[in-house]
């Protein structure tokens, strides 16, 4: 009775696909509304700090009856487009007057980047589960915060669950977090929308209940004919479309009412794929596709048949549904209403479609060719990725790699080289230990056996190769920390420092500790926009005026910075538990050069650093209650637990994190437990490197802003957007120079 009620549900649904003429658009969500005088939350005493479930508080706004002057009404003649301030106020304003809205919004709000959150229920869950997401506009020009993805190579780390090309917004992936709103446009950091949805509260992935639709016996010549078939595209007439039960499926209405119908169709299929005989590819210990089909022996027929049946019903379901005779707004309709499990086999679906093709079959696995559209591409890209991590035995690599291409043997060399040149990969964290792991299978060197163990399934970790070089995953905080004097490609940072404390060859995952509270919560996503608006909140009273004197122009001497840090060394201590096998799991710190003197800094914490949003038309000015302090990169070391809440305890930190000069204690500012530490590591590599090890040792996620793309007062916004209380200042000009 239950299976009967569950099929006449999906079948109900699957009924509201329709040739009717649909909009296509997505539906603009209610704007939020804009807090009134009582909703801007006053300023609050650390002994007042609310416990970590409420929201941050908002910016506050002193009563504008206080200020002098109104709305100030600027002359005809001024043009629309300002020049660039260098002080506040600016030109021909004095700082007793107000400015309306209008002029506000031109020189204080003209090209800030403006951050909106949402809050988005989870399809087939209750409200305890959200996905949580943010946009951003009002800079001019297309820079934003995320990597470009050619560059990058992440493309295949991501897939649009429906409609081609990149998507236009984070929640339209089927990975999540969006992988394609991930990395951002600095080494080792992640967008503001990925920080938001790491605090997602994402259900449970649960099997589904078996309806007993089971699909006939089928060899597996058949099987690969009809793939075969498929590449031409699906047919359009009734009746060949039908033959679905004649070869694969049962109909059970066939005498009284044959399943004609797509939908009916779209719904025996998803029913058939729901039985728990199949593969699970949303379990990643099976997202390595290719594992399954890589050794056609006889040992191994019986999975290599069912992976091949299972993509077929999987692209016959994922082809109907794309059907031309379907709106674009019907099929997203349906898609958001597809199980997870399923949407897996349709991403299996959609990468063979698009770069695998059939050339010939038999009646067993080892007459099977496959041909691989991306082959040459992904080559290209392996070489690139080589050359850029500087790979210690590179010439003897391309050597390699180059005659096994000219041989068409790339695909044969193991499992990862073949998903890797294949293209059959599943969005998600995969494609990164793919690609290296294909680098290593390809490197002659025996010293890669050493190497065999690195995989997905452990992604904070990295190793070092031939003694030369160190390389770590763009999640693993060594890298995160590293970064700034490596590159990043792939999701893989490197080549970074060796470190004395792994063998030549040799593969270390590290431990840190979580992040012990909340850091996000769904109403400080909500609340992002008004929190960080850049004219502050809302002026208590009809009159839309703006006092000059509550905002200033925050300066920043960039010639002034320090130049006595270098980097000393990378340290990895053992864990002391014993493992019985596999890589060994060490605690990660790092020993740096501040005036000649030593100050280790342990990577303790997985903190996470955001890539912070261009501006436009900057610098810009910042609304007074934006409370934040600047400091010198070499002074950071001696601030102990910058941001922790109050009750905290702080007596395990009252010794000095390093070197031999006295600690100082963590401001207490009585006002205000959010202000923003501002740090000024530009001028080179290592002052950021610094910072960043800083960050991980007190367990402080940050902000990390270019100066030259992003202004100080917009890089403090969106501290405040994020509910962070660390900006990392830095300048790639400087650096570059260097």
């Amino acid at each position: 009775m239950a299976e009967a009620k569950k099929k006449g549900l999906l079948s109900g649904l699957l009924r509201r696909l329709s040739t009717a003429p649909g909009t296509g658009r997505l539906e603009k969500e209610s704007p939020m509304r804009r807090a009134s005088d009582g909703d801007v939350l006053p300023r609050r005493r650390k002994s007042e700090r609310p416990e970590a479930s409420n929201s941050r508080r908002r910016p506050r706004r002193p009563n504008p009856n206080d200020s002098k002057g109104k709305g100030k009404e600027l002359s005809n003649g001024h043009k629309d487009d300002p020049a660039p301030l260098s002080k506040w106020p600016p030109p021909g304003v004095s700082s007793e007057e107000a400015l309306n809205l209008g002029h506000a919004m031109r020189f204080i709000s003209r090209g800030v980047p403006a951050h909106t959150g949402h809050k988005r229920p989870i399809p087939h869950a209750s409200d305890h589960y959200y996905a949580l997401y943010t946009t951003t506009a009002g800079n001019h020009g297309d820079e934003n915060d995320t990597a470009n993805q050619h560059n990058a190579m992440t493309q295949l780390t991501t897939l649009r669950l429906q409609g081609s090309g990149p998507p236009t917004y984070p929640w339209e992936t089927l990975e999540q977090p969006s992988l394609a709103f991930g990395f951002g446009t600095r080494p080792g950091t992640i967008t503001l929308n990925h920080w938001a949805s790491l605090f997602s509260s994402l259900p449970p992935l649960i099997g589904l209940r078996d309806p007993g639709l089971v699909p006939r016996e089928v060899d597996l010549a058949h099987i690969l004919e009809r793939l075969q078939d498929l590449e031409g595209g699906l047919e359009d007439d009734t009746d060949e479309l039908y033959r679905l039960y004649r070869r694969f499926l049962k109909d059970p209405d066939k005498i009284f009412s044959p399943h004609k119908r797509m939908e009916q169709q779209i719904t025996d299929l998803v029913m058939c794929l729901s039985s728990p005989d199949w593969i699970d590819f949303s379990n990643p210990k099976n997202q390595v596709v290719t594992k399954f089909i890589y050794d056609p022996t006889p040992a191994t027929e019986k999975q290599y048949h069912k992976f091949f049946y299972q993509l077929l019903l999987s692209l016959e379901l994922e082809m109907r549904i794309n059907s031309r005779q379907h709106t674009d707004a019907a099929k997203e309709r349906l898609m958001v209403q597809i199980p997870p499990k399923i949407q897996w086999n349709l991403a299996l679906a959609r990468r063979w479609r698009d770069f695998v093709r059939v050339d010939d079959y038999g009646d067993t696995a080892d007459s099977v060719r496959l041909r691989f559209k991306l082959r040459k591409r992904q080559a290209k890209m392996l070489k690139r990725f080589a050359q850029m991590m500087k790979w210690p035995n590179l010439n003897e690599t391309l050597d390699e790699l180059k005659q096994a291409d000219a041989e068409g043997s790339l695909t044969s060399i193991s499992s990862h080289t073949m998903a890797f040149f294949s293209g059959l990969v599943l969005p998600g964290p995969t494609f990164p230990f793919l690609m290296m792991n294909s680098l290593i299978d390809i490197d002659p060197d025996k010293a890669t056996d050493e190497l065999a163990l690195l995989t997905h399934l452990h992604p904070y970790s990295g190793f070092q190769h031939r003694g030369g070089y160190t390389y770590w995953t763009s999640s693993c905080i060594v890298g995160k920390v590293l970064a700034p004097t490596c590159l990043e490609a792939a999701g893989w940072i490197g080549p970074a420092m060796l470190t004395i404390d792994l063998g030549r060859s040799q593969i270390a995952r590290i431990r840190t500790k979580k992040l012990s509270r909340d850091l996000l919560l769904p109403e400080d996503v909500t609340s992002m926009s008004l929190r960080s608006d850049p004219l502050g909140p809302p002026p208590p009273s009809d009159a839309k005026v703006y006092p000059v004197n509550e905002y200033d122009l925050p300066e920043l001497d960039k010639d002034d910075f320090i130049d006595t840090i270098r980097i000393e060394q990378l340290n990895l201590k053992p864990r002391d538990e014993k493992q019985d096998s596999g890589p060994k799991w060490f605690d990660a710190s790092i020993q740096f050069a501040i005036d000649g003197v030593s100050w280790p800094l342990h990577l303790s914490y997985d903190v996470s650093f955001i890539s912070a949003w261009p501006c436009s038309d900057g610098p810009h000015p910042l609304f007074f209650d934006y409370v934040h302090s600047p400091c010198k990169v070499d002074e950071v070391v001696h601030i102990l637990d910058w941001g922790k809440p109050s009750g905290h305890s702080t007596s395990e930190h009252l010794a000095t994190v390093g070197g031999s000069k006295p600690a100082k204690p963590t401001p207490e500012d009585e006002e205000d437990a959010e202000r923003v530490l501002v740090i000024e590591a530009f001028g080179n590599t290592d002052n950021e490197v610094l910072a960043r090890a800083w960050c991980s040792h007190w367990g402080v996620s940050a902000v990390v802003a270019d100066i030259g793309r992003t202004c100080i007062a917009c890089a403090i916004r969106e501290a405040y957007a994020a509910t962070l209380t660390v900006v990392i200042l830095v300048d790639d000009r400087s650096d570059d120079s260097e």
